[in-house]
């Protein structure tokens, strides 16, 4: 099944949020979060508590946890993020806050921090 899914902004999830498609998060989720193969995009005013596995991340909100992407974790001007960042690209925009630990990994898990442009 391919589409968009999304919870709004009024939605408080306790517990693990499992996808198969890409999702846009809006409102507020404190557990776990998987949609490999897919897109994560977390909106402006959104609050996370959570551990996320995706193909991609786009952070606009708040998160708290450990951030892991198989290709690109971006985080945009009004993301705000505490804990791990890990994903073979990153792209943090002015006015992203990061406190805690960016990781770029390669074929062989090589660490190293890169800094966007």
């Amino acid at each position: 099944m391919e589409g968009k899914s999304e919870i709004g902004s009024s939605i408080v999830i306790k517990g693990q949020v499992s996808a198969q498609e890409d999702l846009l998060i809006s409102g507020r989720v404190e557990g776990s979060i998987s949609v490999e193969g897919h897109a994560l995009t977390v909106n402006p005013g959104a609050h996370l508590a959570a551990d996320v596995e995706a193909r991609a991340i786009d952070v606009q909100g708040s998160v708290s946890g450990v951030l892991c992407a198989s290709e690109l974790i971006s985080l945009g001007t009004s993301a705000q993020v505490t804990g791990e960042v890990s994903a073979p690209s990153l792209r943090i925009v002015e006015g992203a806050v990061v406190q805690g630990k960016c990781e770029t990994t390669g074929t062989k898990r090589k660490s190293s921090l890169q800094l966007a442009s």
